[in-house]
């Protein structure tokens, strides 16, 4: 299964917020969430991490498992209300919440590849079964933590260019998708 490890910087740990971009930029995972999970007419078989660093308690691991997940279109005030929700301490199918930190989360990987301009070029890399792709939110993966999963893995490019987070996921998704890896 394909995983994606998201660290955000800044999003809520907490359901107080109006909007997902009020809410320490949600919206960048709620993004990342569609283009790792959703495909047209079903959802992938893939998992996606999104670690909040944001106040009021952070960090949080939030983990949306495509193959579990039910009950979600693809609109943000779906996913506003999901994400609402699951802060606030309820459940909802495939999403699961807990008190972890980007570290700890590393450790329980085989090998990573971490989204970086400056990487391998994603072309020239022959990946492991079950890849886990790590990449920041808007700010970028904070340097400490960015050399931390490099102890579990490689940079890899997917070109000069600068992606968005889900931009990013996304071309991931459709590289693999046409090299036949799960």
């Amino acid at each position: 299964m394909r995983e994606f490890i998201l660290f955000s910087r800044t999003a809520r740990t907490d359901d107080n917020f109006k909007f997902l971009r009020e809410g320490g930029r949600l919206d960048v995972v709620y993004q990342c969430i569609l283009m790792s999970i959703f495909s047209s007419h079903r959802h992938r078989n893939t998992k996606l991490h999104a670690i909040l660093n944001g106040p009021p308690n952070p960090p949080l691991h939030l983990e949306v498992d495509g193959s579990e997940l039910r009950d979600a279109r693809v609109d943000e005030k779906t996913w506003e209300n999901i994400l609402r929700k699951v802060l606030s301490g309820g459940k909802h199918p495939g999403i699961r919440l807990g008190k972890k930190s980007f570290q700890e989360l590393v450790k329980e990987k085989n090998k990573l590849y971490v989204l970086e301009e400056r990487g391998k070029d994603i072309v020239e890399v022959e990946f492991d079964e079950n890849p886990v792709f790590v990449l920041g939110d808007q700010v970028g993966l904070p340097k400490k933590d960015e050399g931390f999963a490099l102890r579990y893995g490689e940079k890899i490019s997917l070109g000069k260019g600068l992606y968005l987070s889900s931009s990013a996921i996304d071309i991931v998704n459709w590289w693999l998708d046409r090299k036949g890896i799960q």
